[in-house]
This record gives C-alpha cells, structure tokens and sequence, in this order.
C-alpha cells in the first residue's frame, strides 16, 4: 500500500513539474531556444499518443521510463533558476487545466504515426504489387513477345 502511495505522490509532483515546465515556457525571462525545447517536451508529456506506442515489448514502456524524465530534466537545466523557482510556486498554486498544446501534440504525434503507416504503405505496394502484376501477366501470357 505504500509502495501505491509513493507512486501517486510521484505521478503528482511530476505532473506539476510538467506544468511548471509549460509556465516557463510562457515566461519572458525564458531564453529563445528553451521556449522551443520546452513547447516539445510539453506538448509531448501532455499528448494521450506516444511516439512508441505502449503495446510495443519493452519500447513502448521507454519513453514513460527514460525519454520523458530525461526531456524534462534536459528542459529544467535550460530554464535559469529564477524563472523556474517562480514558475513551480506558481503551478503549485493553480491546478493545470486541459489546453489546446495537448491537443496539438497529440495531432502531431498521431499526424507522424500516419505518415510513417501511409510511407510503409506506398512502400509495400510498389514492392509487392508490381511483382504480383508482372506474375500475373506471364502466367496469363500477358505481355509475351510471339515467337
């Protein structure tokens, strides 16, 4: 029971560092660059589709593992301490509410998905229904020079 106590306390205080993060994100003293860094990071951790599905062995549990935690750890050492100290006192105080970033991450990363299912589409007919056509063709006699 303890070990499910521990847990939720850390879901918690990550989804609050994640929101902090997003403050950053909108706060002027923010440098250019970590504005970028951190509009991904977010968009991501708030997005309901991964980039490694979960139901992929092993990978699909990475990015919850390893990626996210070190995205965000990458993202807070670009943020100076200031603005990351005011931007946490801020998310502890205000709950984070649903946001339009979360819907755009979640389109990007579904609009991916797509485009990699479509390229492997495209891919596999020009590899394997030529072949099936020109098998069809010589076994009909289809195309055959007369001798």
């Amino acid at each position: 029971m303890a070990l499910l106590a521990k847990l939720k306390e850390r879901a918690r205080q990550l989804k609050s560092e994640v929101y902090a993060l997003y403050l950053a994100g909108r706060h002027p003293g923010t440098p250019r660059y970590a504005k970028l860094f951190l509009l991904a990071v977010v968009a991501y951790a708030l997005s309901p589709i991964d980039l490694i599905p979960d139901f992929i062995p092993v990978l699909g549990l990475l990015d919850e593992i390893i990626l996210l935690p070190l995205a965000i750890a990458v993202a807070v050492k670009l943020i100076p301490e200031t603005v990351m100290a005011e931007c946490r006192a801020e998310a502890a105080r205000q709950r984070p509410k649903s946001s339009w970033l979360a819907r755009l991450g979640a389109t990007f990363i579904a609009l991916l998905w797509l485009a990699f299912i479509a390229a492997i589409g495209v891919w596999a007919h020009n590899a394997f229904g030529a072949e099936r056509h020109r098998a069809t063709d010589t076994a009909l006699g289809i195309g055959l020079e007369p001798r």
